[in-house]
């Protein structure tokens, strides 16, 4: 019987770094020989890019919390039927940027939507799939908008108060704390080179932890 793969999430606010690292990350891991896909969330399918746009599109300012946590698990349902299982299944490494745990951040501590809301539609749509190891990139709230502000035009979540962007941190602090066996917390708020050594050690941990599932330790 094949060894199912291995789901490794990315999390944190604006500007903290994830696609760089989960970049850097994606290469150690293939340099390792580990087969894998990196995908994306909202996102990783045709339907779930264009959910994607129509909720970063600045020009929909009118959607009510409800209506965004129902695309977002619209999206999500779609990306676990058409890439995450199909990779799980043949053994595959799924590197995603942001999974369910950044609805919590963003719908549940940003918007204010009850968390047991949240919990009923994670269990209808991903029926016990969550990740293995999350990767939290942190840093201070003024700091990660500085940054992503620097990029260029803000999306519509970007623009929001830096009130919710406190909001989304605390309750990204709180699941990591929660959750202390599948959260490494990363300090991005030092150099580029800092961050690199504090995912390689992660990347060492996460390879340590595959090799004991594979042994059936």
């Amino acid at each position: 019987m094949s060894t199912r793969g291995f789901f490794l999430t990315f999390e944190g606010g604006e500007g903290v770094g994830k696609t760089t690292n989960l970049g850097y990350l994606e290469n150690i891991l293939q340099d390792q020989g580990i087969d894998l896909i990196v995908t994306r969330e909202p996102g990783g399918s045709e339907l779930g890019e264009k959910i994607r746009e129509l909720l970063l599109d600045t020009r929909s300012d009118n959607i009510n919390a409800m209506t965004e946590l129902l695309l977002l698990f619209a999206a999500r349902a779609q990306h676990i039927s058409e890439r995450i299982e199909p990779a799980l299944a043949a053994g595959q490494w799924v590197l995603c940027d942001r999974f369910t745990d950044a609805t919590y951040a963003y719908q549940s501590g940003g918007r204010g939507v009850a968390m047991d809301t949240v919990k009923r539609l994670e269990e209808l749509v991903q029926v016990g799939l969550r990740p293995n190891y999350t990767i939290l990139l942190d840093v201070a709230v003024e700091t990660g908008m500085a940054r992503a502000r620097g990029r260029g035009e803000l999306d519509r979540i970007e623009r929001e108060t830096m009130d919710f962007f406190e909001r989304v941190r605390a309750s990204y602090l709180e699941q990591a704390r929660c959750n202390l066996d599948r959260y490494r917390i990363v300090d991005a708020s030092v150099s580029i080179e800092e961050v690199r050594q504090q995912i390689l050690g992660v990347a060492r941990d996460v390879l340590s932890h595959w090799e004991t599932q594979r042994s059936g330790g």
